[in-house]
């Protein structure tokens, strides 16, 4: 038996599960975000439920776990054993995609079609670093292994051959677009960025080249990075530890750090100064009540993406062929597949054939040459098709002597005449 069989890794038990921006609001999402930490915990709890290859996505658009399980909910119940929302409203919520639908998903997650911000190419670096996650620690098989690859080359061909990634390209460009849009002469404001990860870098790239604020400062957690990328881009730099005068001093604060709590709270604009506060991380980094203060006016990512600019309609127009570009890379996967789960009989048929060959070979004890000894292999396995072909009805023999030619390319040679003076009707294992 294969070992597909053993593990129940067939293509109807591949499983996508979670939650997006389309379903759930920000404060939601948050509750099932998940981080290194808890992806690991996630990881550990699989391997002892005997669950030997998925991987998780999240990001502030989503949460989704996809894998091989023999039912969907053993999935969601992973993500609900580590993430703060629990098991019951993530079942309640969350979508479930199996199968080849399953797989169409990812490619169009891939390459941007279901981001809050259509065409994202952000997305699919981080498709990349979640399936290196679990690749590194064993839950990457053959299977989602090849199909992220898939995933990852259907992205690359719509990023070069469509528009559907030109011009605004992430939930970072779109809240420097906002803020053009909102404030005036931001040239006269101080701007404070605070995360240095992928997000905030882009962010932080974003301002430098749009807005050319009075002045930029980075904070950041991890103090060395923070100083390290501001020295590169020629902006300030403030100690982590100084975040609370630094927000004080600015005008706009631009949050996108990796917390899993709010990083701004009331207390850090109880001078009642007017803010602006855009928080472009999940789980949301500036606590609730920040909203409820009438001098700061606070935006969150599920806000920023129903901006819309003429750039989006030109992405629109781009989706058909994106569909038609994954459509031609998920066939390709499918046929992959489908091709894998023949191995099992043609490694059998390998063996069968050797079994044979050894066979022939301690009955010589006359030591043929090796021609004649060939000869009389191929003729026993010729004979060992005749006798089973004289089991079978007409109607079948017509239909494995077509598959022979097929399959060997003997298409030259009539059907009657692929196993010479074979006839249905007779019996015995005369030699043909």
């Amino acid at each position: 038996m294969s070992q597909e069989t053993h593990s129940g890794k067939f293509l109807e038990h591949f499983f996508c599960c979670g939650i997006n921006h389309t379903i759930s609001d920000t404060s939601t999402r948050s509750l099932y975000a998940i981080h290194h930490e808890q992806y690991q915990q996630l990881l550990d709890l699989a391997r002892k439920q005997h669950l030997s290859e998925l991987f998780v996505l999240s990001t502030c658009n989503r949460t989704e776990v996809y894998g091989f399980a023999p039912h969907a909910h053993c999935l969601m119940a992973l993500v609900g054993a580590v993430c703060r929302g629990g098991q019951t409203l993530f079942e309640k919520i969350a979508y479930t995609y199996a199968g080849e639908d399953a797989v169409h998903h990812l490619f169009r997650v891939g390459a941007g079609l279901d981001s809050q911000i259509l065409g994202d190419y952000e997305i699919i670096g981080q498709v990349k670093a979640a399936a290196r996650f679990a690749k590194e620690r064993g839950f990457l098989g053959s299977f989602t292994e090849r199909l992220v690859n898939a995933v990852i080359q259907a992205s690359k061909q719509i990023k070069n051959e469509t528009a559907l990634s030109s011009g605004t390209v992430s939930v970072s460009f779109a809240a420097v677009q906002w803020l053009l849009q909102a404030v005036e002469d931001l040239t006269r404001k101080h701007i404070l960025l605070v995360g240095a990860g992928k997000i905030g870098r882009s962010t932080c790239k974003n301002v430098i080249e749009y807005l050319n604020p009075a002045q930029v400062t980075l904070v950041n957690r991890t103090n060395d990075t923070a100083e390290a990328f501001a020295r590169e881009h020629h902006i300030h730099f403030a100690p982590y530890e100084q975040l609370a005068a630094q927000i004080q001093q600015a005008d706009i604060i631009l949050v996108a750090t990796n917390a899993s709590s709010p990083r701004l709270l009331p207390a850090h604009f109880a001078d009642g100064q007017p803010k602006i506060v855009i928080d472009l991380s999940i789980p949301e980094n500036v606590h609730p009540q920040v909203r409820e203060l009438t001098h700061v006016k606070t935006v969150n990512v599920d806000e920023l993406s129903r901006y819309k600019d003429e750039t989006i309609q030109r992405r629109q127009q781009a989706v058909p062929q994106a569909l038609s570009i994954i459509e031609k890379h998920q066939g390709d996967f499918l046929c992959w597949y489908r091709m894998r789960q023949h191995t099992e009989v043609l490694r059998t048929l390998k063996h069968k054939l050797m079994q044979i060959c050894q066979q022939e070979m301690l009955q010589q004890k006359d030591m043929l040459p090796s021609d004649q000894i060939y000869s009389r292999v191929v003729q026993k396995i010729i004979n060992h098709i005749a006798c089973n072909l004289r089991k079978k009805s007409p109607q079948q023999v017509e239909i494995y002597l077509q598959a022979l030619q097929e399959l060997f390319d003997l298409s030259f040679f009539p059907a009657e005449q692929l196993i010479p003076g074979f006839s249905h009707a007779s019996s015995g294992s005369e030699q043909l």
